[in-house]
């Protein structure tokens, strides 16, 4: 039988018979991967300690007649260790896990698996607050799908002014001119950041950043509502 190697993060798990599990894999190559890894859940199993949850480990799989695959061998690349030490941090983490796999089809591109290795550094970095992490993450997760809004012109088509003010139409993905407007131009490089690929440490580096990341996160959560199923 054919096997293949690659590396992955566990998106869930599920208690199969007395001591097996279905695992389900993000991968950088074969996309989402359902595997099955028999007698995992017994004390002396060879597979246990190359999976953990917040990881990255190096699998072998044999494909599966019908979507399960059998897990043959795992291998622990890197645990994230400090996200399970804050229960925060594991709650969000979790979060993550699983709106990023709502997010995305059976066969997402691999982008998507190195944002949430780049989401596993960050949540184990305690300096990085959990609020900005989690608006990157959002921002990343619409950088991907190709949902990245306009940041460079307004709804006439002329260039984002400093000094202006200016309001969010979700509909367009454009800012448009207003004396009533919540958003100036500090907003808008720090969207600009936060939308181009730069992890989460350089967004939360930002001067300011804390209060302009109040102000986006309703903006960023408007379009998430709007362009990725959820």
């Amino acid at each position: 039988m054919r096997r293949f190697r690659t590396h992955a993060i566990i998106l869930n798990r599920t208690d199969y018979g007395e001591a097996d599990r279905i695992m389900g894999f993000l991968t950088p190559d074969h996309g989402k991967l359902k595997a099955i890894a028999k007698g995992v859940r017994k004390a002396q199993s060879k597979l246990a300690g190359g999976i953990e949850l917040f990881s990255v480990s190096d699998i072998s799989f044999i494909p599966g007649r019908k979507d399960i695959s059998t897990l043959v061998s795992t291998r622990l690349i890197k645990h994230y260790g400090k996200i399970v030490e804050d229960l925060n941090r594991t709650n969000t983490g979790y979060a993550l896990i699983k709106r990023l796999d709502k997010a995305t089809e059976d066969s997402p591109e691999s982008d998507y698996f190195y944002l949430l290795e780049a989401a596993f550094e960050a949540l184990n970095d305690p300096s990085i607050d959990l609020a900005m992490l989690e608006l990157w993450f959002n921002m990343q997760l619409l950088r991907l799908a190709g949902h990245t809004p306009d940041l460079r012109t307004d709804t006439a088509g002329q260039r984002l002014q400093a000094g202006l003010k200016y309001r969010f139409e979700t509909d367009r993905m454009r800012f448009a001119p207003s004396d009533r407007g919540e958003f100036n131009t500090d907003h808008i490089k720090f969207m600009r950041l936060g939308f181009s690929p730069n992890s989460a440490k350089a967004l939360s580096r930002v001067k300011g950043g804390q209060s302009l990341a109040i102000d986006v996160t309703a903006v960023v959560q408007a379009m998430l509502q709007a362009h990725i199923r959820l």
